[in-house]
């Protein structure tokens, strides 16, 4: 299936899972990027509560964006187990 402007990226329920894995230097970078992400989004975060205090509905949305950010990483590290057996893949994104 060819991305297209209307499917800009696939999705679970597309299919079955590709068997093709990230290399090492793969994750590293994505590790690296998703550190960065979430750093930036929780000073972002730290931020938006400080001006608008913890029950504001967009400080809320920021937590709730750090949560799926933090799910996310530990998909990552479980996903980067399965292709690099034997590597501390928890080293790469947790």
């Amino acid at each position: 299936m060819a991305n297209t402007a209307e499917e800009p990226y696939r999705t679970a329920r597309d299919g079955a899972e590709n068997l093709i894995s990230l290399t090492i230097d793969e994750h590293r970078e994505l590790g690296r990027e998703m550190k960065a992400t979430a750093r930036r989004l929780r000073a972002l975060c730290d931020l938006i509560i400080s001006v608008y205090g913890p029950g504001n509905r967009a400080a809320f949305s920021f937590l709730k964006a750090l949560e799926a950010i933090n799910r996310l990483e530990q998909d990552l590290a479980t996903q980067a187990m399965q292709d690099l057996p034997g590597y501390p893949s928890n080293d790469l994104y947790l």
